[in-house]
């Protein structure tokens, strides 16, 4: 499989980018559908109460026209006498109906054409002159007395808030007209705001008081749930900020609970710092406990070692049971060597995933410093190296981890190369990944196993049946993904034609700004040989 072909089918997105990015999106998801509930119930509920408003208001609106229509009528035959109307006795009637809800008023258009407009006449209660010209400007502004002194014909119903001038409201709700020799009469009946609780009259129902107050408790319960829902995820944001400090910072910083702006937060904080001394403190034992046990186990097997010499002096040279013996002795304390070893690097790394503080890293200077100090296994080896590092190559990641998982796919391609081989690394920025390919010209490892060789203890070698094949890569590799992973990277393996393996590392770059914000990155190669077979990088 080219490498091409494979690092096509991989995203370029960082993997820690990649949950920030849905964070984002399922945070904006959420605010978007909670801004549309606060948008979309309001205008339900009002709509409903709107209609429930509108059906009690038609209820008082009807049964006051009708009253008026009525007293309209009662006064028709007073109005159209013969002589003229009887204003005393007229007056007198209008009286009758006098009360505290409702009052009726009387206009008259003569017939005259000389004379324009309304007069009033008569009124159900005693009313200044101010106040009865007041509700006649406010009828002849909305266009109605124009309408009744064009035809003077048929009921006109009207819902018209006027402020009266003794200071209370009062809500014009129907005029009936009554044509006669004299002119046109107009009975105005008027319903006072107050009279119906509950029930604002002659105003848009968005302007009554009940309305108002709603949606001023609505827009504080709304502002409250935003402002918490924020709250809330800025103090999540600065957990992770906080989070990735105390993962790339050895030193001391504050706690999650000093940071903390969110008071709901605060037990949440204080269980994270209890977590991070927890994993620290774990991390601290585990590296201590790792020493201590290499140190108390090497101390008996050397022991055991220096004991064989005089052994091995005495035993006859003829005698090869004997001789046998010894030889089993000494390979299985070499072996024992290689699991101790093997046991303190997974305990160290281990403990370096707990505690794993990160900083910027040039990994093109510690590669150069790698392939300068295993420059003496390459000579003693015959191999020879081949490829070119990209200078300027910045990561944000763990020193000891990355060299840990360079130094073991070296070792490790040197173990399967033989005399006269080559081994090609390449290192370069690839958009927003550092790409580090190491190949060499071994045997290759079979198809099925090439993503197998990554895990613990596995080991695809050919060993002579008394060795352990833990001793070898098996938990090398291993260390190699789990450090790489750790660390937001990716590694995978690769068979070359027509022999060989590839390992393929990447890790995030560390984005360095230059004037325009882009990343800069140097391409001069700080370290490169002639190319070989084995160079010779897709």
């Amino acid at each position: 499989m080219p490498a091409s072909d494979t690092a096509g089918s991989w995203t370029t997105e960082p993997p820690e980018k990649a949950p920030r990015r849905r964070a984002r999106l399922s945070l904006l998801s959420k605010a978007t559908l909670l801004g549309l509930i606060f948008l979309i119930v309001p205008i339900i509920l009002y709509d409903q109460f709107r209609a429930a408003d509108q059906q009690k208001r038609e209820l008082v609106t009807s049964s006051v026209r009708d009253q008026g229509r009525i007293i309209g009528i009662s006064l028709t035959p007073m109005l159209t006498a013969p002589g003229g109307p009887n204003l005393p006795a007229i007056t007198h009637e209008l009286a009758r109906y006098n009360n505290d809800f409702t009052s009726i008023k009387l206009l008259l258009h003569p017939a005259t054409g000389a004379v324009h407009g309304f007069y009033y006449v008569a009124s159900s209660a005693p009313l200044s002159n101010d106040a009865l010209d007041t509700e006649r400007e406010g009828l002849a502004k909305q266009g109605v007395l124009d309408r009744l002194e064009e035809s003077c014909g048929g009921d006109v119903p009207i819902e018209m808030r006027y402020r009266a001038p003794d200071g209370h409201d009062e809500v014009v709700t129907s005029l009936v007209p009554v044509q006669s020799t004299v002119g046109c009469w107009a009975v105005v009946t008027s319903l006072a705001a107050a009279s119906v609780p509950g029930i604002a009259l002659g105003v848009p129902y968005y302007d009554t008081p009940e309305v108002r107050i709603a949606a001023l408790i609505y827009l504080a319960m709304a502002a409250l749930t935003f402002t918490t829902f924020w709250s809330i995820w800025r103090g999540l944001l600065q957990f992770g900020e906080r989070a990735r400090a105390i993962r790339s910072h050895p030193a001391p910083i504050p706690t999650f609970l000093a940071r903390n702006e969110v008071p709901e937060l605060a037990g949440v904080a204080d269980e994270f710092d209890r977590m991070v001394e927890t994993l620290q403190n774990a991390a601290r034992d585990m590296r201590r406990a790792a020493e201590d046990n290499a140190h108390a186990f090497k101390t008996p097997v050397a022991i055991i070692r220096q004991s064989l010499e005089p052994v091995a002096r005495a035993v006859a040279t003829d005698n090869m049971r004997a001789l046998r013996a010894l030889g089993l002795i000494e390979r299985s304390l070499d072996k024992l060597d290689g699991l101790l070893a093997s046991a303190r690097r997974l305990d160290e790394a281990t403990a370096d995933l707990l505690d794993m503080p990160r900083s910027d890293l040039d990994l093109s200077a510690l590669i150069d410093h790698l392939l300068s100090t295993h420059a003496e296994l390459f000579r003693q080896r015959h191999v020879r190296l081949r490829g070119s590092i990209e200078a300027g190559v910045m990561v944000r990641a763990n020193a000891d981890m990355v060299e840990t998982v360079i130094e073991n796919v070296l070792e490790n391609a040197v173990s399967f190369s033989r005399d006269g081989d080559s081994i090609g690394v390449k290192l370069e920025a690839r958009q927003d990944w550092a790409v580090l390919l190491i190949v060499d010209e071994g045997p290759g490892v079979p198809p099925n196993d090439l993503v197998r060789i990554f895990d613990r203890y596995f080991s695809s070698r050919t060993s002579a049946p008394d060795e352990d094949q833990a001793v070898h890569y098996g938990v090398g590799l291993w260390i190699v993904r789990r450090n790489i992973e750790a660390l937001g990277g990716r590694v995978m393996a690769e068979n070359r034609e027509p022999h060989g393996l590839m390992i393929r590392i990447e890790l995030p770059l560390k984005r360095a700004s230059g004037r325009d914000g882009q990343t800069e990155p140097s391409r001069r190669p700080s370290h490169s040989q002639a190319p070989g077979p084995a160079a010779t990088f897709p």
